[in-house]
Parts: C-alpha cells; structure tokens; sequence
C-alpha cells in the first residue's frame, strides 16, 4: 500500500499505539489501514456418488482441477459466498448439507471454507471461469491435477469419511509452503 484510500497521502508503515503488528498508517488523516485474511468459500458437490470438480481457466493454476470455490463477497454470508461460486463455476444449483471444513493457509493470508453439497439436478455446465466441469468417482480424482493442498485434503477425507458414514466438522491449518504461486 503506498497511499491512504481515505485522502490520498503517502501511508507509513508501523506499529501503531496499542498494538503489536506493523500496518499502514496514514500521517495525513490517523487512518490505520488493516490487512486481513481473506475467505476463500466453495463446496464439495455430490451427485449420486461422484464429486463435481471444476477446470481451472483462470490463474492461479489454470488447467487445475478445483472444487467451486472462491473469494466471499462483502455483504455475503459464508453460504451464499459458497452457493454464488458455485453457480458461477459450475452452473449449478446446489443444497448445502453442513459446513465440512476451515482450513487457514496463514502464508498466504487465506481461510478455506467448504461445505458439503447436493446438486440439485445433476445439470452443470463449465461458467467463465472454468475450462469444464465434471463428475468423478473416487477412483477417477485427477489427484495429481488438483490445483490446491486444500482441495486435495478436504477430499481425501471425505472420501474416507464417506466410508465411515460420519461427517465431521474439520477445524485445521496448512502451513506447508505451495508450490507455484
């Protein structure tokens, strides 16, 4: 940040009176400019016994494969931020059955958020930001294709949970450095 969106001065970066983490300040107005973590909402959708995973058509990793997934909106709940992606990925109607996971990926400032989902119909279709759109069983994941730790992690254990017939609320962090950003 160079500027104060407030009145256009020159910002300063340091800690401020109070706290004990280094932020813009603007000397011009007082403004303190804060830097936080970014939600990132999606869902784990389900059709029959297949998830519906999403290609990538925009970067990071494009040509990945992820779950529909994206930044939540201001003025949104976590579930509609998960049903707009959702819709805007993979041209689906979707019921969600539950929060499944929320995983922090403190380095790179983001908080992964999933939710179990049911398609409504089965109809889908690849949106802008997507290469295509498809089904997989288990066995078919493109396991070493997907475009993010967390998406693999969220999957791996709700297959196995799926196997168990128990889902349980995930509460977990990544801390692992990710390859290619």
């Amino acid at each position: 940040m160079n500027f104060c969106s407030h009145c256009g001065t020159a910002v300063e970066e340091r800690i401020p009176a109070g706290d004990n983490r280094s932020r813009f300040i603007c000397p011009g107005c007082g403004t303190i400019h804060y830097s936080n973590p970014r939600i990132v909402a999606g869902t784990i959708p389900v059709w029959q016994d297949q998830i519906l995973l999403c290609r990538r058509a925009i970067e990071p990793r494009h040509g990945y494969w992820t779950l529909p997934a994206g930044y939540m909106e201001n003025t949104e709940t976590t579930e509609e931020a998960a049903l707009r992606e959702t819709w805007e990925e993979a041209q689906t109607r979707v019921t969600l059955d539950g929060l499944y996971c929320v995983m922090s990926v403190p380095h790179i400032d983001q908080v992964h958020m999933y939710f179990r989902a049911s398609l409504v119909d089965g109809s889908f279709s690849a949106g802008e930001e997507s290469l295509e759109v498809a089904l997989f069983h288990e066995h078919n994941i493109p396991w070493d294709q997907l475009a993010f730790p967390t998406i693999q992690d969220a999957l791996k254990r709700y297959f196995r949970e799926r196997r168990e017939q128990r889902f349980t609320l995930l509460v977990d962090d990544i801390r692992r450095p990710l390859k290619n950003y």
